[in-house]
């Protein structure tokens, strides 16, 4: 297939909710898709994760446009590809970037996908019908209000609750989910907020029976994290600092985690995505498919990655509804007793729709092949 024509658009959307973790919180989208369209005729869609402030990761929506427009659309456009795998070959040269690079790729293996009639889904070699999905509740300034919204996602039936914790916000407030709801699958995400002069404290949510806690220390670590594992009964998972295959090898070897959170921006895209989980498979190590407040778009190649066999632990795929008035997908995600059907259309399987992409645009390039 030959990328013929890339369109990306700046987004911006308000979130039903404030979401706040240890660093910071968010409520204006301020995000990036790409459309990509082939000879054919065929278009795909991808998303961009970036936040506008490098407090996830060091790219933002800025940088992100920057590497878009001047190195990685280059990269690609006019070029013919059978296989979206090969894309990585093609911003082979270019360090890092992963966000922006995940962007451009995952629009193109969903005009794979609808090149070959087939959902992205089975594209990926995924098998599932559905997919089980947990919740992620950001930091709340009453534990009050965080039991009550946690005993609204319960009867909603979510598979697993993920709280956000930080210095100060952390095991009283573990204690007092676990007293109200002692059997619920319950994980703890820190964000990077930890050292290993906590590591005392961090013994103590050992008590709780916690599926995990998420990214406890540095970002870029994971020597101090395989430290801290040998030290504490709560299985680490690791996100901000898996970014390659390389570094899951790595931190397995190293005994830095138990559980590994797949995020394709993160990584650079699906196709290391799925590489990351062909190897954890083969180690023993679950899986599971972070969220970053996508938009439809991203929500709908999170649903496609899940049904991957490795994919043993829900993920963060909530319901659109979860996070905006309205999505720019037809029909929604909607998220039914803790499960989300995976759409058997072609590609991606949700259509755009067009008319609130275009009511939250606020900017727009396109870029043609010559």
């Amino acid at each position: 297939m030959k990328i013929n024509s890339i369109t990306i658009r700046r987004m911006n959307m308000t979130m039903k909710h404030p979401f706040t973790t240890s660093f910071g919180t968010i409520q204006q989208k301020d995000f990036l898709l790409a459309t990509v369209t082939d000879a054919d005729g065929h278009e795909g869609w991808g998303e961009s994760v970036a936040f506008t402030a490098p407090w996830y990761s060091e790219e933002t929506t800025e940088t992100t446009i920057h590497m878009l427009r001047d190195f990685l659309i280059p990269a690609v456009l006019g070029k013919t590809i059978s296989h979206p795998d090969e894309v990585s070959d093609l911003f082979g040269h270019i360090r890092k970037n992963n966000m922006a690079k995940a962007t451009i790729e995952g629009a193109i293996w969903d005009v794979y996908a609808k090149h070959h009639h087939m959902t992205l889904a089975a594209a990926l070699g995924g098998k599932r019908q559905r997919i089980e999905v947990g919740i992620s509740i950001g930091i709340e300034e009453h534990v009050e209000d965080l039991l009550a919204n946690i005993n609204g996602f319960i009867e909603e039936g979510y598979k697993r609750i993920k709280v956000k914790i930080k210095p100060g916000y952390d095991v009283e407030v573990i204690r007092a989910i676990r007293e109200a709801y002692p059997d619920v699958p319950l994980m703890a995400d820190a964000n990077s907020a930890y050292t290993l002069d906590d590591v005392e404290l961090l013994k103590e949510l050992d008590q709780f029976n916690l599926m995990m806690i998420e990214q406890p220390l540095a970002s870029d670590d994971i020597i101090d994290h395989a430290t801290l594992q040998k030290q504490i009964k709560t299985p680490i998972c690791l996100d901000e600092s898996i970014h390659s295959l390389e570094d899951t090898r790595k931190a397995i070897e190293l005994g830095s985690c138990k559980i590994i959170n797949v995020k394709t921006g993160r990584v650079g895209g699906l196709s290391e995505a799925k590489k990351i989980h062909d190897y954890c498979a083969t180690k023993g190590i679950d899986v599971w498919c972070g969220g970053m407040l996508e938009s439809g778009i991203g929500r709908a190649q999170n649903i496609a990655l899940t049904t991957l066999p490795n994919f043993t632990l829900p993920g963060d795929t909530a319901g659109s509804s979860r996070y905006w008035e309205q999505d720019i997908i037809t029909p929604e995600v909607v998220a039914n007793e803790g499960y989300i059907t995976v759409p058997t259309g072609d590609g991606i399987g949700y259509i755009p729709n067009m008319e609130a992409v275009e009511r939250f645009t606020v900017d727009k390039w396109v870029f043609l092949s010559e």
